[in-house]
């Protein structure tokens, strides 16, 4: 418990288990990246691509992301509400039942149970588990809500509202089962009804967790670490709510030209192009925070991190409404552009403004300065130029595979085999782990920085 009566004990647990998760999940990402053009890697069934991929999405995006998540709101929702948390026992709690569940379901994704739906692999036992996290999670929130001493909620508030409800509605909806022994379990659905829900989940769940909650710690982190105001609260709250409202429509973009009903698809292509606008609005709300003020982009090395996390959210919220468009999701669909755009926002967008928040919240939590900005000057660098040459490889990889798939002969026959469409991404497969390892380095000069920040003797005032 802090001077001031905030419990930050949790804070810092889950900050520091975001790291660890992190590490892991980038090492288990880099063997499956090594394994894309040497597949004699496939050693064992336990380190087989099927299987280590699913630990890498789930490390990174529940270990990695949800810590980060859950450090950064827990330290928010105390600042905001000028009170402590309700239940700091509770949230204490929660934070070892967390990385108690995520090394189950790491262990369990290894040894090959495994649902098979994206981003809802676990089986129901560990489902269950996760719902239990996520009410002593809620009962945080609202608790801390309820008694605050501030009146007025800013937005980042509105946002971590959003993120607690509609996760645990999504979660519970899609992941609906019917057990068969402890460890297999078969959905509730079938068909184009099972595919729908699905990808009503997958897409949300993504944008719940990598957008909603990070779209929180911009928006606080930003004005605390430039010391200028948001340049419009209107602006942010009615970007929130048109954000909240259309994104839930969006999920069947996943699912072009697919048997699902066709009206369907529609609406989920006119909700895609719909949330630039809500999506833009909060880029500019960070670009014209700075107005007058680039100057920091030079001076202040948080802001470097926020600005350009920000930029790649934009140009994510640019890039998935069009893939959504019929003509461009049959060329681009199942090809590894797509592989290039999720990463963009996870290697860019989410990686670089949770690094910031990070930055900026643990000395304050710890009473130490930073031990080092010329290491988080290189490891932004690194990030950068990792995450660049990562997503353009794969881009560019992307718009080959899909040309090699629709190539015909006059005649009207493929011209090119799928084995022929594979050896030819052999090089961009090798330089996409090489960016890899780039950003790798640059992800252990972060935790390194950040585990010495913690070690020094804090500064007396």
């Amino acid at each position: 418990m802090s001077e001031t009566g905030y419990e930050y004990r949790v804070v810092r647990g889950f900050a520091f288990s975001a790291l660890f998760w992190l590490v892991i999940g980038l090492v288990v990402g880099l063997w499956i990246a090594f394994e894309m053009f040497n597949p004699a890697l496939n050693l064992t069934p336990w380190l087989s691509f099927g299987r280590l991929r699913v630990v890498h999405t789930n490390g990174l995006g529940l270990g990695f992301g949800l810590a980060g998540i859950f450090a950064t709101s827990y330290y928010i929702l105390q600042r905001l509400t000028r009170a402590p948390l309700a239940f700091p026992k509770l949230a204490l709690a929660h934070l070892y039942l967390f990385n108690v569940a995520i090394a189950l379901a790491a262990l369990s994704l290894f040894m090959g149970m495994n649902t098979t739906r994206e981003y809802a692999e676990l089986e129901w036992p560990l489902d269950v588990g996760v719902v239990i996290l996520w009410v002593m999670y809620a009962i945080n929130v609202f608790g801390t809500l309820l008694k605050r001493q501030e009146k007025q909620m800013y937005i980042s508030l509105w946002y971590i509202i959003a993120m607690t409800v509609t996760i645990a509605v999504l979660y519970i909806v899609n992941n609906l089962a019917v057990p068969v022994t402890l460890f297999k379990s078969y959905s509730l659905y079938a068909g184009a009804n099972d595919a729908n829900v699905e990808w009503w989940y997958g897409h949300n769940i993504v944008g719940f967790i990598f957008t909603v909650p990070v779209l929180a710690m911009f928006y606080y982190f930003l004005p605390k670490a430039t010391g200028l105001p948001i340049y419009s609260h209107r602006l942010s709250i009615i970007s929130f709510w048109a954000l909240i409202f259309a994104y839930l429509w969006t999920g069947a973009h996943h699912l072009m030209l697919t048997p699902l009903p066709e009206w369907i698809q529609t609406v989920a292509i006119a909700f895609s192009i719909f949330l630039i606008a809500p999506s833009w609005g909060s880029v500019v709300n960070g670009y014209y925070t700075l107005q007058g003020n680039w100057d920091q982009m030079r001076s202040n090395y948080l802001v470097k991190f926020f600005i350009l996390g920000i930029t790649f959210y934009g140009l994510q919220t640019l890039q998935g409404p069009l893939q959504g468009l019929r003509t461009l999701n049959a060329f681009f669909h199942y090809t590894d552009w797509v592989v290039g755009h999720v990463h963009m926002g996870t290697m860019g967008w989410v990686a670089m403004v949770i690094s910031a928040s990070f930055y900026y919240m643990i000395p304050r939590i710890t009473g130490n300065e930073l031990h080092s900005i010329k290491l988080a000057n290189m490891h932004f660098w690194l990030i950068l130029g990792g995450q660049l040459t990562w997503t353009i490889t794969m881009w560019i990889g992307g718009i080959q595979q899909g040309a090699m798939w629709k190539a015909t002969n006059p005649d009207g026959s493929l011209m090119y085999n799928f084995l022929d469409s594979v050896t030819s991404l052999y090089p961009y497969y090798k330089l996409r782990f090489a960016a890899g390892l780039v950003y790798f380095v640059g992800i252990l000069i972060f935790v390194y920085n950040l585990v010495m920040t913690v070690r020094k003797r804090p500064v007396k005032a």
